[in-house]
């Protein structure tokens, strides 16, 4: 079967290179990079991020991975796990919408820990990221696999393994193990993001990272892995996905056309303005201009608060019972009512109202007993092409105000600009490091094509 997905994936692979991207989809990549570095840092001092880092570091490795902010060097998939939960953490890194929603940005310290064992440059190390966005984006758009119980991250043990052998250097065959071998124990729980939250959510990428990193080692040492993983018997598209898995270009069909920047997905992804789950954002947004241009101080004014919003934001972080009452930051930034309620009553949503003083406020929640969710029928249509939200506020002297916003700051069609980035990386980063090693930090990534030894870029952030 020599035209299975995974052979076609493999092909794919062989064929990226660098001197072939655009220059706006290898900005792109440097842009994430940041923004990944300071979700990563500005999580540092967290509690289960601190589990994790020290975890990593009981393990040495003579080739190894820097574990994010020590001297320390693991085996590449135990890096690969810890510095991956530095970024996911505080849930502020970007975020694919499609059929299965994704937060791409995920592979970024997986493929970096893969190259820093080798010794990779800046350069293979964008491919391996431009290619990792790609397998899992595309992914997404092919099926869904959230309502058949599966989590999203699922589809990460595929892309981290591709971009990590891509890293690696392996020839196509070898790259097609490291896919069988990445996706043969790759499915994963959605359980991780219903009901009642917890630290699992954002180590659940990592830990499928943690696999694809190894896949590709297993596949370098030429290990083989079954096949065909996809189509089989017992595969991935019979047991997980329920259908085919028919992945659009560049991945069906005869060579296409070298394609344009907005061709890529790197391009598609949307970076966050906020610390919360992604179908919040343009909620958020609305709730901090209406603080504004009605006067509201702590949120006691209000009256009502209604949000109209798309089946996606609806399912997800807008109907079980535990979004009025959260119990845990992984609660709360999955929560619509919170969230907005939060920006109403403090005019700002950071990491202070994610603090369990915050969000287990009876003052505070009593505002978010007011806040109603429901469907709206356009807005679920023109989702994921706009994530948009509808908010209506009554305030208890009778004056309301409506605002609807499709897009919100960061999204691909409303793209931050280059200082927005900054501000907002700096802004976490900052506390952690200091202004001029996060400003040292964000030239080393901005000359990422330059870049001859991955290693550098831990001793700038050694605390």
């Amino acid at each position: 079967m020599s035209t299975t997905l995974a052979h076609r994936l493999a092909a794919y692979a062989s064929h990226l290179s660098f001197n072939k991207l655009p220059k706006e989809v290898v900005h792109e990549a440097k842009r994430v990079v940041i923004d990944s570095f300071g979700t990563a840092l500005g999580a540092y001092h967290e509690e289960p991020v601190a589990a994790a880092r020290k975890l990593a570091c009981e393990f040495s490795a003579g080739n190894g991975a820097t574990v994010l902010g020590t001297k320390h060097k693991a085996p590449p998939d135990w890096a690969a796990f810890a510095n991956c939960y530095h970024v996911r953490y505080f849930d502020y890194n970007d975020t694919y919408l499609s059929k299965e929603p994704a937060h791409p940005s995920d592979n970024i310290c997986a493929v970096l820990a893969a190259g820093e064992s080798i010794g990779a440059t800046g350069q293979q190390l964008i491919e391996a990221i431009v290619l990792a966005y790609e397998v899992q984006c595309r992914f997404c758009d092919a099926v869904s696999i959230r309502a058949r119980g599966w989590d999203h991250v699922t589809y990460g043990a595929f892309s981290t393994a591709l971009g990590c052998a891509k890293i690696f250097g392996l020839d196509a065959e070898k790259l097609r193990h490291a896919v069988n071998i990445g996706g043969v124990a790759s499915a994963a729980l959605r359980q991780s993001r219903v009901g009642e939250l917890s630290h699992w959510k954002g180590c659940a990428f990592a830990n499928a990272a943690r696999q694809g990193v190894y896949a590709a080692m297993l596949a370098r040492a030429g290990i083989t892995g079954p096949a065909p993983i996809f189509e089989g018997e017992k595969g991935f598209e019979k047991l997980v996905a329920g259908q085919p898995m028919l992945v659009p270009f560049p991945f069906a069909g005869k060579p296409a056309p070298q394609p344009n920047a907005d061709d890529f997905m790197i391009r598609q992804s949307c970076i966050k303005y906020y610390p919360a789950e992604y179908h919040a954002q343009s909620a958020v947004y609305i709730a901090l201009e209406l603080k504004k241009s009605l006067g509201i101080t702590d949120g006691g004014e209000v009256s009502s608060v209604l949000i109209e919003s798309h089946d996606a934001a609806v399912d997800i972080i807008g109907s079980e019972p535990e979004k009025w009452r959260p119990d845990s930051r992984e609660t709360a930034d999955h929560s619509l009512p919170y969230m907005v309620a939060a920006a109403l009553a403090d005019g700002e949503l950071t990491d202070r109202q994610f603090e369990p003083a915050r969000f287990k406020d009876e003052k505070l929640l009593a505002l978010v007993a007011k806040v109603k969710v429901q469907r709206h029928k356009e807005l679920s249509d023109m989702y994921p092409g706009a994530v948009g939200n509808i908010v209506h506020i009554t305030l208890k002297d009778g004056r309301t105000s409506t605002m609807r916003l499709d897009h919100a700051p960061g999204h691909a069609k409303n793209r931050l600009t280059d200082d927005q980035l900054l501000l907002k990386y700096h802004t976490l980063t900052d506390p952690i490091v200091g202004k001029d090693r996060a400003s040292q930090l964000a030239d080393w990534v901005w000359k990422l094509d330059g870049q001859t030894d991955l290693s550098a870029v831990f001793g700038l952030i050694e605390l």
